[in-house]
């Protein structure tokens, strides 16, 4: 079963809070991916979440490895009688191949083009996603959407310098309130774009933090 892509067009805009004053404005999308183990630099990817403004994309896929008990314990991601369970819930998975064919499918119904936007992109969530789009042979059709990435856990730093962390679940406190930040990779999501809203980055940080 192929995932629900959900809400309707709208024109979200990098920053958040203003029309971005350039030659190539771009829709920004906030994504999250879940692995198993935990290391995402090399596990296999069991959930891919992004949003952008209302709109919201949300698949899981079945590990090729075992689920380790660690990565249940911190995730709550496990395998049982051939179902995933996410915190003891059952949910739908979909091939990786079906996942990212939905995703770009995703990313087309924006506004083109599209900036993605994730919390250590540059060093893993790039890699990660571009190697997986290689795998499944969608390279060429993710290239097309021409999409560009920004790393927020580089803009925290640059807006932000000298805090003591930069993890995406330890800005969430002195940002927004929150302490209770899942491994679940669409609540990620959707709290990167809250982040991303509350520190209204202006045009050149988000520049220089994009590649």
């Amino acid at each position: 079963m192929l995932p629900t892509l959900t809400g309707c067009h709208n024109d979200l805009r990098w920053p958040l809070s203003r029309p971005f004053q350039t030659s190539f404005p771009r829709t920004l999308v906030f994504f999250d991916l879940e692995t198993t183990p935990l290391e995402p630099s090399w596990g296999d990817i069991i959930q891919l979440a992004a949003v952008s403004g209302d709109h919201t994309f949300n698949v899981y896929m079945m590990p090729e490895v075992a689920i380790n008990k660690r990565t249940t314990a911190v995730t709550g991601f496990k395998v049982n009688d051939g179902k995933l369970l996410q915190d003891y819930n059952s949910v739908s998975t979909v091939t990786l191949h079906q996942a990212l064919t939905s995703f770009i499918a995703f990313l087309r119904s924006l506004k083109q083009p599209v900036l993605l936007a994730a919390h250590n992109a540059r060093q893993i969530h790039r890699n990660k996603l571009e190697k997986v789009l290689y795998r499944c042979a969608l390279t060429d059709q993710f290239k097309q959407l021409g999409p560009r990435y920004l790393d927020t856990c580089q803009l925290s730093k640059a807006l932000f310098p000298g805090l003591g962390s930069y993890k995406q679940n330890n800005l969430s406190y002195p940002f927004l309130g929150k302490t209770d930040i899942a491994h679940n990779a669409l609540m990620n999501a959707r709290a990167l774009q809250e982040l991303y809203g509350r520190w209204n980055p202006d045009q050149e940080s988000v520049i220089q933090c994009s590649f």
